[in-house]
């Protein structure tokens, strides 16, 4: 077996998620490698998922029986356990939406809607880069079809990484909000924030961060961020789908218009007119994803247990390791950086002629699953040439023996095409 510094106890670890004890195609045991997409979830989230809707189950803020106040509590807590991992300065900060996604639509459509100074308007500009998941880039698109503000974009260099060289001409005294993906999910590159950052406050612009594969694999300070607003989802950090979470801060969010209306989001309603309740609530109409907001917790309870610095250290040699083995496969081309110094823990790549699709499949009969096509970010594909790409992904439950099941796969992939 192979022996890298800095890994966990895998063997301990696996033993939390059951479903990686799975055998798939009748005798196939399960290499679970996408995790970029979704992770697996460990039985203590199960468990806090199962207990909350057999003995807790009810609406919450609303009811004064048992229940909800016990379902208000659970609720409650689950921000407040949301609120210390990230280190935000305030529990009512934290806003819970279904994903990463509805995250960030809240911030484009309250920007869209919002009085000066932070409104968006035909005479601003909006600050993206090519690197971008599509749900950072249509949002925004979306908005600047709707306002006639300008889009404009941070290309990429050959080996992936964000070029910088124009970013006094891309971000302006027009730029109304920057928003940015901390680590790319088909590079797996990690951008530089603090220079973004330092030329968004330079000339007034909001900055708006995705953190979606960011918050599973590492420690993520907002404060230390200096953004204005970080989303990042649930389900790919040990917790259940359907949950999302957007941090802003304080003096914004009181001054933003909310993106929904319904009920729990206001303070008095007439026929004429509304008043709006405080952050967060102001942003969460109806009823909220209650059980998925406990199973955060427990996700949340289950990666401070192990330690989000070790989780970043095991990571790292993984894909220290997954890169040097990848470059032994002839016709491998990684997509994005070479080394695994300033990368995430996903790695995508192409294997000559074969598409990617093709490479998946053969994969998937060996029991490894990867993900393929272009990841939600087609324009990286357009930009380096290619249809699409295979993406291998880790995490804190992955092993170097994974690694090399993917690497014999691949070589079992080129025999098979000839």
């Amino acid at each position: 077996m192979t022996q890298l510094p800095g890994l966990l106890d895998t063997e301990a670890i696996r033993k939390d998620f059951p479903v990686l004890d799975r055998l798939v195609h009748d005798d196939r045991k399960l290499v679970y490698l996408d995790n970029a997409a979704t992770s697996q979830k460990p039985r203590q989230v199960l468990d806090a998922l199962s207990e909350y809707y057999e003995r807790y189950n009810a609406n919450v803020h609303r009811g004064v029986h048992v229940l909800a106040e016990e379902a208000t509590a659970l609720y409650e807590g689950a921000r407040d356990k949301v609120a210390e991992f990230i280190n935000a300065p305030s529990r009512d900060e934290v806003i819970f939406t279904k994903n990463a996604s509805e995250s960030l639509n809240l911030v484009a459509n309250m920007l869209g809607w919002a009085d000066e100074p932070y409104r968006v308007d035909h005479e601003t500009e909006i600050v993206i880069t090519e690197m971008e998941h599509h749900s950072n880039i249509v949002p925004w698109q979306l908005l600047a079809q709707r306002t006639g503000a300008k889009l404009k974009w941070f290309g990429l260099t050959d080996d992936g990484r964000l070029d910088l060289s124009n970013i006094d001409e891309i971000i302006t005294e027009k730029t109304k909000i920057v928003s940015f993906v901390l680590v790319s999910n088909i590079l797996g590159t990690v951008n530089p924030v603090e220079a973004i950052v330092r030329r968004a406050q330079e000339v007034g612009a909001l900055v708006c961060i995705d953190a979606s594969q960011a918050a599973p694999h590492m420690p993520l300070d907002v404060q230390a961020l200096q953004a204005d607003f970080v989303a990042f989802t649930g389900h790919k950090m040990c917790g259940p789908t359907g949950i999302g979470v957007l941090w802003g801060r304080q003096e914004l969010l009181e001054d933003l218009p909310p993106f929904l209306g319904g009920g729990e989001m206001i303070e008095t309603v007439s026929m004429h007119s509304s008043t709006y309740a405080p952050a967060p609530h102001k942003f969460e109409a109806g009823t909220p994803p209650i059980a998925q907001a406990v199973g955060l917790g427990a996700a949340i309870d289950y990666l401070n247990a192990i330690g989000m610095d070790k989780i970043l250290a095991h990571e790292h040699a993984l894909t220290d390791y997954a890169v040097r083995r990848l470059a032994e496969v002839p016709d491998l081309r990684i997509i994005g950086p070479t080394t695994a110094e300033d990368r995430g823990a996903a790695i995508s790549f192409t294997l000559g002629d074969i598409h990617p699709h093709d490479v998946g499949q053969v994969l998937d009969e060996q029991g490894i699953a990867v993900r393929v096509g272009h990841h939600c970010a087609r324009p990286v594909c357009l930009r380096y040439g290619i249809p699409a790409t295979t993406r291998a992904s880790f995490y804190l439950y992955s092993t170097p023996a994974e690694i090399d099941a993917l690497v014999e796969g691949l070589e079992h992939v080129r025999n098979f095409f000839g």
